[in-house]
């Protein structure tokens, strides 16, 4: 089983430990792989390692967003226990859904005594999710238990591909459960706010010090789990436990006295129903934005501040989009620092839905 620097209580990884076996690639020969026809889960990323004024960011964001992204698990939490009841089994979607599924185990846990199953899965555009980890847990849970949760939702792609992927699987809920979801895209989140959550300004080292999932079928046999590397070497860099308390230490104390342990409660169908007027709002602000700056492909949008800073992370951006409403918020600093490490420019635009977003620049054939 895959090897992380979480706790096997906390979760357990369906991954494949390909540690040693992939190359990380630098993210402009990256980049230009991808944009030539290369699917990117064939690869890995450089981990990048953020230099004293970042983490300076990240701290402060920590501080100042703990509060809001713990009420939002919250929220999220009390909407999963109505809609699945106390036999759920939550399955993350890795990475970045990971310490969301971890922190929605522990809220649950210490509010009701429940005792969750919390599994982490592989999910690809363009490639679905991991079919041996739909198999060994199908093998152990009824469909139904199954909830699919993450961190956030820019436009919708992964929602979509999720939807798509269990489509295959009877009896499997499609509904993914995020902390946030700007795009108005599904009623099962914590919030629709464009807030910061703080995980997403690392990567391994927020993570379990684990990579973002991999798939190349020279190394991922066909009996096997989706892949990921451990970064031992990261070791004394690890703020994954750091990350989970600052948000925990928040959660409201005895829990926000809503939802019931035992019956789906009436207001998942009001819930449902308040969603109906903003639905899918993102994904037409994103197809606005492609228009305004004339990009023909709308995967090189990354709307939303999480999809804005892992373009930032891991991709070669074009520019930077940030509402001019926002752009002295400390929900953006960390955006604003890095964009000025990499020396990417940042243009002031009016967003209804978000409060800032990516633009990947077009390197194929270069």
């Amino acid at each position: 089983m895959m090897k992380s620097s979480y706790a096997k209580e906390d979760v357990c990884l369906l991954l494949k430990d390909v540690t040693g076996l992939v190359a990380p690639l630098p993210a402009k020969e990256r980049e230009i792989l991808i944009q030539n026809g290369a699917h990117y889960c064939e690869m890995l990323p450089v981990e990048y390692v953020p230099g004293k004024a970042y983490m300076e960011a990240y701290k402060n964001a920590l501080e100042s967003y703990s509060g809001a992204v713990a009420r939002a698990v919250e929220v999220l939490g009390e909407k999963i226990l109505a809609w699945k009841g106390i036999d759920v089994v939550l399955v993350s979607l890795a990475r970045a859904g990971t310490p969301i599924g971890i922190l929605l185990k522990h809220y649950l846990q210490k509010k009701y005594g429940m005792k969750i199953s919390h599994y982490s899965v592989s999910i690809i555009r363009g490639k679905g999710i991991d079919q041996n980890a739909m198999r060994y847990l199908l093998a152990r849970y009824r469909p139904e238990q199954l909830q699919f949760v993450d961190g956030w939702i820019g436009k919708g792609a992964i929602l979509s591909e999720l939807r798509s992927a269990l489509s295959a699987w009877p009896g499997v809920s499609p509904e993914l459960g995020v902390v946030a979801d700007p795009a108005y895209a599904t009623w099962l989140c914590g919030t629709h706010e464009d807030i910061l959550i703080p995980s997403s300004c690392l990567n391994c080292t927020v993570s379990g010090l684990i990579s973002r999932t991999f798939l190349r079928e020279d190394i991922i046999g066909e009996q096997d789990f989706h892949g990921a590397v451990y970064y031992e070497e990261l070791k004394g860099q690890d703020l994954s436990y750091a990350f989970l308390q600052a948000i925990e230490a928040e959660f409201t104390k005895g829990g926000t006295g809503r939802g019931s342990r035992n019956q789906k409660s009436d207001r998942v169908s009001g819930w449902q129903k308040e969603e109906k007027e903003k639905e899918g709002s993102g994904r037409f602000e994103t197809n606005r934005i492609a228009q305004a700056f004339g990009v023909n492909n709308i995967n090189f949008i990354k709307p939303g501040i999480g999809e804005t800073t892992r373009v930032l992370l891991r991709r070669i951006p074009w520019k930077v989009l940030v509402d001019p409403r926002y752009i002295m918020d400390s929900s953006i600093a960390h955006i604003l620092r890095l964009a000025r490490d990499k020396g990417v420019p940042v243009e002031e635009y009016r967003m209804t839905n978000y409060k800032a977003c990516g633009i990947i620049q077009v390197l194929a054939d270069t």
